[in-house]
């Protein structure tokens, strides 16, 4: 086995090659970041090797990790995945496994095959019955078939209540068996993975004037959870807002600036919610001097936009639909969550973007999410599970001081924002600029040291 290998990686692959003398399914849960590609295939190279099988296939939820696959398999087997004539092999999306021709499906007839699933959390089910379209692919077509199996998660629970596919879990409690295990905990230990800084943009004085048969009347809020609970602006009016995304940027681009000073090619990435929303951000990001790239799901032209960004120094780019899973950018080390999508698994799998160390020096990873209740309880639960020295979750105010129109139906609105010395300070501190009150930031800061674990299992 290879000394470039990770300790974690070694150690999967050798339990993975006992747990394959006695059965022929292995799931291994890795945090977001971790290396598991790197893993699956050096384990496909040392089944190779011991003659144990003949071709590799490989399934993943996107075009982008699928190219990502491929390009990995190649570099570790010396041999493609392509498909081809003298490949070792294919790899393909979860989508595409319904449009394969019966040929396809006969390699696991004829040869010995080793099948590898990414994010296997998107395939639902063991049972026909309740299996979602690519969990019924993999009972139908693979599980009894493949000689060996390789399921992969970052994290591995769903928002429904469908099991995985390829997964045991326990009768007693119904928790999910994992046969190798590698947490975030341990992989910032090791050096793996950048420690977490959640920030939580709020505001703790929104006026909101209400405007309707030529009557008008104002509301004040504490905070963006009680505003959202308690009037008609939905979440995705503060996502769109200017001042609000104005206000994230500064405090990234900032965050940004601070890090390449000692991780020269650090690169940041706003998760964004449309197309349009994309183009919003990049027009505030060019009114800052700030150039950016755009990659969206519709672009045919998007992985090598994301290749480039990926080998070069460029700062910025703005995703949507993209890049969010998978995908392999490891010099991203700030990013935004302007995305619409509110599930612990997008978060996570987010968050997980920017985790990848790439050296001595950047240890640490940046999230930048509106102080949403659910968002907010996201992030409280990625610091539990860590000791506190290890991740912080601050809570920053807006600045503005005049007020500024958030667009939805009928009536209006308009929000004002007023905020207090204190929350002044606390927002220069939170910038590392000089504050007149040391202890200002403190009603900000939240640090937690009671690990998750327990409760993160009971959510599979």
């Amino acid at each position: 086995m290879k000394s470039s290998l990770r300790a974690w990686q070694r150690r999967c692959i050798e339990a993975a090659l006992q747990h394959y003398v006695i059965a022929p399914h292995f799931f291994c849960q890795a945090t977001p970041g971790a290396g598991k590609t790197w893993m699956a295939a050096e384990l496909a190279n040392h089944l190779l090797r011991q003659n144990k099988i003949d071709l590799v296939l490989c399934f993943a939820p996107s075009c982008q990790v699928v190219e990502g696959f491929r390009s990995t398999f190649t570099k570790v087997l010396g041999r493609r995945l392509d498909g081809l004539i003298g490949a070792v092999g294919s790899a393909c999306t979860y989508q595409a496994m319904e449009y394969q021709a019966e040929e396809f499906w006969l390699l696991l007839e004829n040869y010995r095959v080793f099948a590898v699933f990414d994010e296997i959390h998107h395939c639902a089910g063991n049972d026909p019955i309740v299996s979602n379209a690519w969990g019924q692919q993999i009972i139908q077509r693979i599980q009894d078939r493949a000689v060996f199996t390789l399921a992969l998660s970052g994290t591995p629970w769903r928002s429904d209540d469908k099991g995985i596919s390829l997964a045991r879990y326990s009768t007693c409690d119904d928790r999910l068996i994992c046969d190798y295990r590698y947490g975030l905990l341990e992989a910032i230990s090791d050096k793996v993975c950048r420690s977490p800084r959640i920030v939580l943009l709020d505001n703790h004085a929104v006026k909101l004037r209400e405007d309707s048969n030529n009557t008008s009347s104002e509301r004040l809020f504490p905070s963006f959870k009680q505003l959202l609970c308690e009037s008609p602006v939905s979440y995705e009016n503060l996502l769109r807002h200017p001042e609000i995304i104005n206000q994230m940027l500064n405090l990234a681009t900032l965050k940004l600036e601070q890090l390449r000073l000692i991780n020269l090619n650090a690169g940041g990435l706003v998760v964004a919610t449309d197309i349009e929303h994309a183009h919003q951000i990049a027009s505030a990001f060019e009114a800052k001097g700030e150039s950016c790239r755009i990659v969206t799901n519709r672009d045919k032209h998007a992985q090598a936009r994301i290749d480039e960004f990926r080998n070069g120094t460029s700062r910025w780019i703005v995703a949507v639909g993209m890049i969010s899973e998978g995908t392999d950018i490891p010099r991203l080390q700030v990013c935004c969550y302007l995305s619409r999508i509110r599930t612990e698994l997008h978060y996570r799998q987010v968050l997980g973007r920017v985790l990848r160390r790439t050296g001595s020096t950047d240890d640490q990873a940046w999230l930048y999410v509106l102080a949403e209740s659910t968002l907010e309880g996201f992030s409280q639960r990625v610091a539990d599970d860590l000791p506190e020295d290890l991740a912080t979750l601050s809570r920053v105010p807006m600045l503005a001081d005049e007020a500024v129109p958030i667009e939805v139906r009928e009536p209006s609105y308009q929000q004002e924002y007023l905020l207090s010395d204190d929350a002044q300070n606390a927002y220069e501190l939170a910038l590392g600029l000089p504050s007149s009150g040391p202890d200002a930031v403190s009603a900000y800061q939240l640090s937690f040291s009671q690990r998750y674990h327990q409760e993160l299992l009971a959510l599979l």
